[in-house]
């Protein structure tokens, strides 16, 4: 492989590393003063947690030789010692690094639905659970040969040219995180005092620094894969990375305006998360204009969504299910009507929008059942929520001993 693509495959990696402290900003600026160490350590945590165990085992996992199988097996190149040493070495360490930064942002993601209320530990130990048991199979299903990316030929033939799209994740990524985050919501139950406007964001110009970090890494998030592509979709997928999550800011805050009287910042970071959500799993089989609708339909939609866990009795903190989840089912499931050449809508059948959808909901209802399985149990025996007065007080001190904003005279 040419220097140059290698080059991108470097530069995508760090780009979508950069994304989880990306995340840390976003999330951390709309917690509480007390609990934005707290919050910006599940963060780091899950990249310090999940780096190792992808190394160790989590790569072998994800790719399969068949679509029968569940998950690779960890133990056939543990550590990579095999891979480090192979006559590709270069490209191959490359692209296993570069799956890592997925697998790392997706448990991160997960985190904002129990902001203020959870255990480091805790936390740890699910991060490091679920990895093992979800993610690393998932990213098998769906990139590393298994039964998702054969769905098509399975159902329709080979000659059908039926495939899941998902070129960045939004099942793997987004809809997975999203349902999982439902599942930990319910397990550590309402914050003291759960009600609209319980908190307000303690610092709202970090959270739109971590929207822009954000931004910046998914070109690395959607365009990265591209490197081992000699490039050839860059340019669409770029293009529709900025549109989407453009229009999608524009929904968002437009839905704002009438639901609440004013457009926020707040909603303006939120809309272009929730654009760059549903962009993921479609950035290189949309033209632009669709592309646009798709960010435009993300960001209302999602906007509205933020407000289900007030009606329904669900507290995620950080309206990880309303952007990551809902966004991530638009995504996915509007290539079933757009999807260039074999949408609805755009010339194909049903049979696109029919892969898109049993994938997308095999992942959400096997996410949700490992994460509250996972959760419950820790909650059940060492303990997944702190005290009440650790909550009240704010989780900074009581978990880390520290203080986000320690004044020193």
């Amino acid at each position: 492989m040419d220097t140059g693509s290698i080059a991108w495959g470097v530069t995508a990696t760090a780009l979508v590393l950069f994304m989880t402290p990306g995340v840390a900003f976003f999330y951390g600026g709309l917690v509480k003063a007390k609990s934005v160490v707290s919050m910006m350590m599940m963060s780091f945590g899950a990249l310090g947690l999940i780096s190792v165990l992808w190394i160790l085992y989590g790569f072998n996992m994800s790719a399969v030789g068949g679509p029968l199988e569940f998950a690779g097996n960890p133990f056939s190149d543990f550590g990579m010692t095999a891979l480090a040493s192979g006559e590709t070495a270069n490209t191959d360490l490359v692209g296993a690094t570069y799956g890592a930064t997925f697998a790392i942002i997706t448990i991160a993601l997960i985190s904002g639905a129990i902001a203020d209320r959870a255990k480091f530990g805790s936390w740890m130990i699910f991060a490091g659970l679920f990895a093992t048991i979800a993610y690393f199979p998932i990213a098998a299903w769906v990139w590393g040969g298994g039964w998702i990316m054969n769905l098509g030929t399975t159902l329709f033939g080979e000659d059908a040219g039926i495939g899941v799209i998902d070129y960045a994740g939004g099942t793997a990524v987004h809809i997975n995180a999203g349902a999982a985050a439902l599942a930990l919501a319910l397990v550590l139950g309402k914050r003291i005092g759960f009600q609209k406007g319980i908190t307000k964001p303690h610092n709202v110009p970090l959270t739109l620094l971590g929207a822009a970090i954000l931004w910046f890494g998914w070109f690395g998030f959607n365009a990265g894969a591209e490197w081992l592509n000699e490039l050839a979709n860059v340019g669409l997928i770029v293009v529709n990375t900025v549109g989407a999550t453009a229009a999608a800011i524009i929904g968002w805050i437009v839905v704002e305006k009438f639901k609440d009287g004013k457009a926020t910042s707040v909603g303006a970071a939120s809309g272009a998360v929730a654009g760059l959500v549903a962009i993921t799993p479609a950035c290189a089989n949309l033209t632009p204009g669709w592309a646009l609708l798709l960010g435009i339909v993300a960001g209302a939609v999602c906007a509205i969504a933020v407000e289900l866990k007030f009606k329904l009795g669900f507290d995620d903190s950080l309206d990880v299910v309303g952007i990551h989840l809902v966004g991530g089912l638009i995504g996915t499931l509007y290539l079933g009507f757009f999807a260039t050449e074999t949408g609805l809508f755009v010339g194909g059948g049903i049979e696109q929008l029919a892969v898109q959808a049993i994938a997308a909901f095999a992942v959400l209802i096997y996410s949700f059942i490992v994460a509250f399985v996972i959760g419950f149990a820790i909650e059940k025996t060492i303990g997944f929520r702190v005290k009440n007065e650790d909550e009240i007080a704010g989780v900074d001190t009581s978990v880390h001993g520290e203080e986000g904003y320690a004044l020193v005279d």
